[in-house]
């Protein structure tokens, strides 16, 4: 496997080291090198991007503000921050980044950094085959791939940078960093309806339900109104 990847930095002399490591690296391959986040976003909506070493302390856009727009991005590429500030690091954290160089590093621990990346994504790239017909989600919680039966989900809600997923049988909830868009590509639509722009529901687990909302376990959940039309066609079908 091999993960196509960009360079942010708007430091001359950063950017040409993380250049450098780059290309003494098998597995990694150099699509472009950016002095800036505007740019760099550019790109990602040009080309398909695994990876981003980016810098946080940059003048047009900041590292952590370009992560928070790249979820918006429909293949949202992982993150590598290459930094000088250790005091972003829990920040790095909430926009789910995959780890946090401190300059000055060297090319041991930049490989430690890229090596991670490219197990996530051998892992990723594995339950997403496997997933076509399974019974059975990963999600990443915690810097882990979790795996979660299908069956055992009553619905996922958003959290803001998280998506909280509860499950039945008085099971503790699980929180996971990524998106509900996410989780709509890789749900069967068969089994999974996004019922409300927070909401995502097991259909086999309501209990109940009316034009307007569903009882899921312990909780009522509202329709939204971009979503009405497809679940009327749900309840009538149901009905």
């Amino acid at each position: 496997m091999t993960l196509q990847c960009i360079a942010v930095d708007d430091e001359p002399l950063a950017l040409g080291l993380v250049v450098k490591f780059i290309d003494q690296t098998p597995f990694l391959n150099l699509v472009g090198k950016y002095a800036g986040a505007i740019d760099a976003l550019k790109a990602i909506h040009q080309q398909p991007v695994d990876l981003v070493f980016l810098d946080i302390q940059m003048r047009d856009l900041n590292g952590i503000e370009l992560a928070r727009v790249l979820d918006s991005v429909d293949r949202k590429p992982r993150i590598i921050f290459t930094t000088a500030f250790n005091q972003f690091a829990l920040e790095g954290y909430k926009v789910d980044a995959l780890d946090y160089l401190l300059k000055p590093f060297n090319y041991e621990e930049f490989l430690r950094a890229a090596q991670k990346a490219l197990h996530y994504a051998s892992m990723l790239e594995k339950s997403e085959r496997e997933q076509v017909d399974a019974d059975y989600i990963f999600l990443k919680v915690e810097y882990q791939l979790v795996r979660i039966a299908l069956a055992d989900i009553l619905y996922f809600e958003a959290l803001k940078d998280y998506v909280k997923v509860e499950l039945s049988n008085g099971q503790k909830p699980i929180l996971s960093l990524t998106s509900l868009k996410a989780l709509e590509e890789k749900l069967p639509p068969r089994r999974f309806m996004r019922i409300h722009r927070s909401f995502i529901i097991a259909l086999d687990k309501v209990s109940s339900m009316t034009k307007t909302s569903v009882v899921m376990g312990q909780a009522r959940i509202s329709v939204g109104d971009q979503y009405k039309d497809a679940f009327a066609e749900f309840f009538t079908r149901w009905g």
